[in-house]
């Protein structure tokens, strides 16, 4: 028998990803989303929605572009500190990570990301309190180590292991426990407080 619940008590796994986008400097940015999934007109497309004041969102609305890379286990203290540390913080990226330009569009992609979209919005709809971009998926970029096909889905999955989140807590491939928010980033600003010595 099921019984009914409060919204608070949601049990929701989403897949990670870190949304790159440029700021008015050309430098990239990076925060961490979970809620994207896909929709089609025409063709399959890309819902994102963000909620509140950020800066990726203030950057996706201004350029209407942005990359969508796959958090995966090997990803996540990097992913837990972008989706902690506000993109106002001056110093947020002042971390050492790899990037590159995408191949379609002008987004910043995260090179140990295995799988990642380049995206272009193609209309947003206001909420009280978020935004939805609906958005055409323009490339989607993949390790050679995912693409070489015939691979089963299993295997692909066990290359890439994406990061779930479930009630502020992030669970590796195989349901275990990955820490809760703001754990995992401990890593990277134990590095950046030893570097600063």
């Amino acid at each position: 028998m099921k019984k009914s619940l409060p919204l608070i008590r949601h049990f929701s796994p989403l897949t990670l990803f870190l949304y790159g986008t440029y700021k008015e400097d050309g430098t990239p940015n990076f925060g961490l989303f979970s809620w994207l999934n896909y929709c089609f007109d025409k063709e399959t497309g890309v819902i994102a929605c963000i909620g509140g004041e950020k800066l990726t969102k203030e950057r996706i609305c201004a350029n209407k572009v942005f990359s969508a890379n796959l958090v995966t286990e090997e990803l996540l203290p990097l992913a837990d500190y972008f989706g902690n540390i506000s993109g106002y913080k001056k110093d947020k990226m002042c971390v050492p990570v790899e990037t590159e330009k995408g191949q379609v569009l002008d987004v910043p992609i995260l090179t140990k990301s295995p799988w990642a979209y380049e995206l272009e919005v193609e209309r947003s709809i206001e909420l009280n309190g978020s935004e939805v971009f609906i958005c055409k998926v323009r490339n989607v970029l993949s390790d050679e180590s995912i693409y070489d096909e015939p691979q089963d889905v299993e295997k692909w999955m066990n290359i890439i292991r994406p990061i779930q989140s479930v009630r502020q807590s992030y669970f590796k491939w195989n349901g275990t426990t990955a820490g809760s928010f703001g754990e995992p980033m401990k890593k990277i600003l134990n590095n950046l407080n030893e570097s600063e010595k």
